[in-house]
């Protein structure tokens, strides 16, 4: 199994929330809508983002990829200041309060100021993040732009996001996974976070990270893992730790936690299947963890 691969084994988009925006300058939109993961493709045009780290440019072909932490904006300047807010819900409004969501449609999944504009995007946003994307989106800044990570991807989101055609909606959701997959796997290669564990630079903890991910039902222990990819324990410990930021038992019982949260979702799993397959010997111990972990018991978590 690609350990790279483990991060999306947990829900996909799942009739994401997807639209085409055309905008003519000067424009500028404040995002506050806390979704829990937002991508933008710039289409053409340029365009800015102003968030925790400053203004970043975007060109044709680049990628924002936007968590649910911060606020940020997207502008045709670095100085136009925000005309046009979005809220829970996709809800778009002027500053004043005014919807402008009916009067800047202009056909399917299509909206913006003027439809002949110079700066377009397609926007797509997850509604919900499973446990193991949740390892993955923490590892992200809140806000980071990715330069050109698929061009293909994006000719064929371009061409399908108007389309209505049956069963569009799961197309769009699974372009909006590649996209998203194209995007973190770019970054992941000259960025720090996700880079540090299944792209890593160190075959010791990229062989690491990929044991727990592939096999994280085997009874694993330091001593275990080292024999397995041919160091010591200690060599091991000590550059897992350097890598990833915690040792490589934590990262186990996280990744474990991850995946059980995950599989909580299927209602034909039992307590006892999801706790034998993510590595713990009894339903006790899984939800003593689990509990630890996240603050709920495993049937609260999947009651919710």
């Amino acid at each position: 199994m690609d350990s790279f691969a483990g991060y999306f084994d947990g829900p996909r988009a799942r009739n994401a929330f997807m639209l085409r925006v055309v905008m003519e300058p000067p424009w500028s939109i404040r995002v506050s809508d806390e979704a829990p993961l937002t991508a933008v493709a710039l289409l053409s045009g340029s365009a800015w983002v102003l968030g925790e780290s400053g203004a970043v440019p975007m060109s044709a072909g680049d990628v924002l990829l936007a968590r649910d932490t911060e606020p940020y904006v997207m502008a045709s300047t670095p100085d136009s200041p925000p005309s046009i807010v979005i809220g829970a819900d996709q809800t778009c409004s002027g500053t004043d309060g005014r919807d402008l969501s009916p009067g800047w449609q202009s056909g399917v999944r299509t909206w913006g100021n003027d439809p002949r504009g110079r700066d377009a995007m397609v926007v797509g946003t997850f509604r919900s993040r499973g446990e193991v994307g949740r390892i993955l989106m923490d590892a992200l800044p809140p806000s980071v732009v990715v330069p050109d990570p698929d061009p293909a991807v994006l000719s064929v989101l371009a061409r399908e996001i108007d389309r209505d055609a049956a069963g569009q909606s799961g197309v769009l959701d699974r372009l909006l996974d590649l996209l998203l997959i194209a995007s973190i796997r770019q970054w992941s290669a000259t960025g720090p976070g996700a880079g540090g564990t299944a792209s890593s630079p160190d075959p010791v903890v990229r062989s690491t990270v990929q044991l727990i991910h592939s096999e994280p039902g085997n009874a694993w222990t330091v001593d275990a893992l080292a024999r397995r990819v041919g160091v010591s324990r200690s060599s091991l410990t000590r550059r897992f730790t350097q890598r990833v930021g915690t040792s490589p038992m934590a990262y186990l019982t996280n990744w474990r936690l991850a995946l059980g949260a995950d599989l909580l979702e299927d209602p034909e799993l039992t307590l006892a299947a999801i706790s034998r397959r993510v590595g713990y010997s009894s339903p006790f111990s899984f939800s003593a963890a689990f509990k630890k972990r996240y603050g709920v018991s495993p049937q609260n978590y999947r009651s919710r």
